[in-house]
């Protein structure tokens, strides 16, 4: 059958590598640069696509041509998708070694082809050597890939096909590993076929990790502030939201800290808005190291931030906020003073706007009665 042909299946591997570089090139161009690896990925299927080309035109060019260079390019492929994969996750690439091995493996291969050939020998070391690059892949998306669909999905293709390799050196152990590629048997075909199918998987398996990574990055902007990291107003106020609906139930609610950077419009003039931009992440640092996991923190506007805390009264409240008084006056070159307002919830009926109220005026008690203290609403 000519779906079968170990030449069309070679071909249709061909087609599918030039789409999906394509496909991941356009997505280098246009996702942030933040999103690392994408010209590795790209560049993984367009050698893939040069070696099936080379497959395809065996017995009309010469050997170290269609056999040789060939595999060695569809090893570098393997390569450069490890390497993409690597950078994706935050790992440096490590070509030395997978360098040292793809020029050994281009040594016997060429050995193999030209000076003793061997079917069954070349065959069975590549396979052996496409294995380890696979194998390592594999070890690797297991101890830093994180359980995201997408990277279990390049997993499990990485799984049968390094079942249909193990399947392939074993056939090949017994003699029934045929005379040519391009032999029309069901092992060839089963092992093309594999091939073919992880040429599509593998960097399908890497736009999924990329527009996972894209969605995660929007939902994190969307959700928080551009410079620090903390809540924006938006998402603090969902939060403050939920918390109320949830204290009306338990009968046990927060309470509300608002904090304002006493005189910060001096220290921009002063010391230039990049000083100004450290100041406010050494604050939120000091901050959020004095709550607890279930405390929310967010910057309210400017140099202003809130503070959410759940199922605490009026009293902890208090108790806190000399806490955060103290951490920012340790003798840091970035410390700063804040004014706090604080208050409480009051009750079933009290709502986000009228705690937001009581606790601003009570900030602005603060800042009147000459700042760097806490007043309470």
């Amino acid at each position: 059958m000519p779906s079968l042909d170990p030449r069309s299946l070679i071909a249709m591997a061909g087609v599918m590598s030039l789409l999906m570089a394509l496909v991941l090139w356009l997505m280098r161009r246009t996702y942030p640069k933040s999103i690392r690896g994408l010209e590795l990925w790209a560049a993984a299927p367009l050698l893939w696509l040069l070696s099936t080309a080379l497959f395809s035109l065996r017995g009309r060019i010469p050997d170290m041509l269609g056999l040789v260079v060939a595999n060695t390019l569809l090893l570098l492929g393997a390569m450069c998708y490890h390497q993409g994969t690597r950078r994706f996750f935050g790992q440096r690439p490590a070509w030395r070694p997978w360098l040292l091995w793809l020029s050994a493996t281009f040594a016997v291969m060429t050995v193999l082809t030209v000076v003793y050939p061997s079917y069954l020998l070349r065959v069975g070391f590549f396979t052996v050597s496409v294995s380890i690059v696979y194998g390592a892949l594999l070890t690797f998306l297991m101890r830093h890939g994180g359980g995201s669909f997408p990277v279990r999905l390049v997993q499990v293709v990485l799984v049968l096909h390094l079942l249909v390799l193990v399947f392939r050196v074993y056939t090949l152990s017994q003699g029934l590993g045929g005379t040519d590629l391009m032999d029309r048997d069901p092992i060839q075909t089963l092992y093309i076929s594999a091939y073919t199918l992880t040429t599509l998987m593998l960097p399908l398996g890497g736009v999924l990790m990329a527009t996972d990574r894209l969605r995660n990055e929007l939902e994190h902007l969307a959700t928080h502030d551009p410079l620090l990291p903390v809540l924006n107003r938006r998402a603090f106020m969902e939060a403050f939201k939920h918390e109320l609906a949830r204290a009306r139930r338990s009968g046990s609610g927060p309470a509300l800290l608002m904090l304002d950077l006493d005189h910060f419009k001096a220290i921009n003039d002063t010391h230039g808005h990049q000083h100004g931009d450290a100041v406010l992440l050494h604050v939120v640092e000091r901050v959020q190291a004095s709550l607890r996991s279930t405390d929310v923190l967010a910057r309210h506007g400017g140099e202003e931030f809130a503070v959410l805390l759940p199922e605490t009264p009026r009293a902890d409240a208090q108790v806190l906020a000399q806490r955060l008084h103290a951490a920012l006056a340790q003798g840091h070159a970035l410390d700063c003073t804040v004014s706090i307002g604080a208050t409480a919830w009051q009750g079933a009926d009290d709502t986000v706007d009228a705690m937001l109220l009581r606790a601003d005026a009570a900030l602005y008690r603060a800042k009147d009665a000459g700042r760097n203290q806490t007043c309470v609403g």
